[in-house]
């Protein structure tokens, strides 16, 4: 709600400054120079003076050829400073307004770009990172041959990359804090949204030495079997090998114990067979 209070005192800022000191030049001026001039600002780095020209063109020639441009170069304005979450808004602006707008390629990848550079470290709430993946797929599969098609590819696996950390070092914390139930939840989560990215197999090992600490052998000798068919060739094999041993031995130390109460159990049974025999009255 303070966002939006906050934009909403922004932009009307914005459309009073347009409307001052610019009557007379709006009745001068025809649209197509208003947005040469509104271009130079911005090619001279004024991006405040800027805003509110293209402001002036988006509000007063909004069937004009010159409205999708002045539209999208509000967001550009925002972008360059870094008012990211306003440059949002203009954007999908250009998106909406004018769907068949040639800005709209731009917009799409731009718009992206800003939720990009709002997404967080891994350990902070990721909803703009979840937003930026959303928007860069959009692109990609829309416009698969523009020119920011491999760039946003490489964005995406950056931003998936960050969300896999963030649930696997919640994964660990849990594991550390011995909340083992639940840092299997997010380990397991990490498996099957994330597979792709190195904290795949990270889990997997996370996974298995949670279910040794829990004296689970056998599921932990299952864990471990798929990660070392999903992953033969990870650096992280050596790991593994480690945790089979460990595994190995609980599962040996497991039968010991069962072989010993198997016999124990015999015995007694024995021991009360040869008492009932000896106790039986001669018939």
């Amino acid at each position: 709600m303070v966002k939006l209070t906050s934009f909403i005192l922004i932009a009307g800022s914005v459309i009073i400054l347009a409307g001052c000191g610019t009557t007379e030049q709006a009745t001068t001026l025809s649209v197509e120079e208003r947005f040469k001039h509104a271009k130079s600002l911005f090619d001279d780095e004024n991006y405040l003076e800027a805003i509110n020209e293209f402001t002036v063109v988006t509000l007063q020639f909004p069937g004009s050829g010159y409205a999708d441009g002045a539209q999208y170069y509000l967001g550009e304005c925002r972008f360059m400073r870094h008012e990211f979450l306003l440059a949002t808004f203009e954007y999908s602006l250009v998106k909406r307004n004018f769907p068949a707008s040639p800005y709209v390629p731009k917009a799409q990848y731009k718009l992206a770009l800003s939720y990009y550079s709002l997404a967080p470290k891994s350990t902070l709430d990721q909803q703009y990172t979840k937003k930026a993946i959303d928007e860069f797929q959009s692109f990609v599969e829309y416009y698969p041959a523009d020119e920011h098609a491999v760039n946003a590819d490489a964005m995406i696996r950056e931003l998936t990359t960050r969300l896999a950390k963030k649930q696997y070092e919640t994964a660990r914390l849990y594991a550390t804090m011995e909340y083992y139930k639940a840092s299997i939840i997010y380990f397991d989560d990490v498996i099957e949204k994330y597979h792709d990215t190195e904290y795949a197999p990270l889990s997997y090992l996370g996974k298995v030495e949670v279910l040794i600490t829990r004296k689970k052998f056998q599921d932990a000798n299952v864990e471990l079997n798929k990660f070392f068919e999903r992953y033969p060739n990870s650096v992280l094999r050596s790991q593994g090998e480690q945790l089979k041993q460990t595994i190995e031995q609980g599962l040996n130390s497991s039968r010991q114990v069962t072989g010993k109460q198997s016999g124990a159990r015999e015995g007694a049974a024995a021991r009360d067979s040869n008492f009932s025999t000896k106790t039986k009255p001669d018939s």
